[in-house]
């Protein structure tokens, strides 16, 4: 990563919880559970599709896709949420406050755009399901995996060199648990137009996600609706149920989050900083529970390892 201007800012500070500094450690032990749940629910998604030859197809591996992106997600955030936490240590140095964020934003860049994928791919499926395998191959699954990492890098990929060249001059507290580009940004006391305008771009194409799987959506129903069962129309809104709850785990917090530091004239920092914390949190947490609990094949796959590792 490039190295910081010299400035009269050497180290940015971060926030814990904002009135609950004393019970930091007491914190820090559901936090910890949370990552390591999320941690080993991804890894158990990751590990039954890769063994499991009837999951090789492309929908279980765009859900591996999304398990790796929860999983950076999460150990992105993971140094500074347990330094603050477990150990008090606010302070981080601007060079890796800088690579925290180029990994935050370019996890959250690539979740989205899986989840966008993976709603095109239900469309596919109800909307023509005949095609649906010879159109959405394995190979065409893996080449997509591959243009959206290839994406998600090069959008976030001037962040860190953007932010090394402004100036930081006596404001060093930072607004959450981590570091972002728009919260590093506000720091400086240097032109920072270039920043706002290309922070705006990149956010503008993660809500071009959003719009296009609402769109994905419309099209879903559209065709749900001219199938003339009932129950065949339940069936098929059934398989969009989970890929739904995954997108509203990850899209709620950061809609909120924008929408509190846009329009509140008076923000809480505590109901910002949880909000921020669930961001990231959460989604981690929650995709691999819904994924288990809502698919099949999933859920009676993992069940299976579990009774095969008590019968032994």
């Amino acid at each position: 990563m490039p190295v910081v201007n010299n400035s009269e800012v050497k180290l940015f500070l971060l926030i814990g919880i904002p009135g609950l500094d004393y019970a930091h450690v007491w914190i820090s032990i559901p936090i910890c559970l949370m990552y390591l749940i999320a941690f080993m629910g991804n890894c158990i998604i990751l590990f039954i599709i890769k063994t499991e030859p009837s999951l090789h197809e492309p929908m279980y591996y765009l859900l591996a896709m999304l398990a790796v992106s929860d999983m950076g997600l999460s150990l992105s955030s993971l140094p500074t949420m347990l330094r603050i936490f477990l150990f008090s240590a606010l302070w981080i140095s601007p060079n890796a406050c800088f690579a925290q964020e180029f990994f935050i934003h370019g996890f959250t860049v690539m979740e989205s755009s899986v989840l966008l994928i993976m709603s095109l791919d239900r469309f596919l499926a109800i909307h023509n399901p005949l095609r649906y395998s010879s159109i959405l191959t394995n190979k065409r699954v893996a080449k997509v995996g591959l243009i959206l990492a290839f994406r998600s890098i090069i959008l976030v990929l001037p962040f860190p060199f953007t932010l090394s060249r402004l100036i930081y001059c006596q404001k060093n507290l930072l607004s959450h648990s981590y570091c972002l580009h728009q919260d590093i940004m506000k720091l400086s006391c240097s032109d920072n137009k270039i920043n706002f305008i290309y922070g705006f771009f990149v956010a503008l194409c993660t809500m071009l996600d959003l719009a296009l799987i609402a769109v994905s959506y419309v099209l879903i129903l559209k065709t749900v609706l001219h199938i003339a069962s009932l129950t065949e129309r339940l069936k098929a809104l059934n398989t969009c149920v989970s890929h739904i709850c995954a997108v509203l785990i990850f899209y709620v917090p950061i809609i909120t989050l924008a929408a509190i530091h846009r329009f509140a004239k008076h923000k809480n920092p505590l109901v910002t900083v949880l909000i921020a914390d669930m961001f990231l949190l959460f989604p981690p947490l929650m995709n691999p529970i819904v994924y288990c609990v809502k698919t099949r094949q999933i859920r009676e796959k993992v069940l299976g390892k579990l009774l095969n590792k008590c019968v032994r």
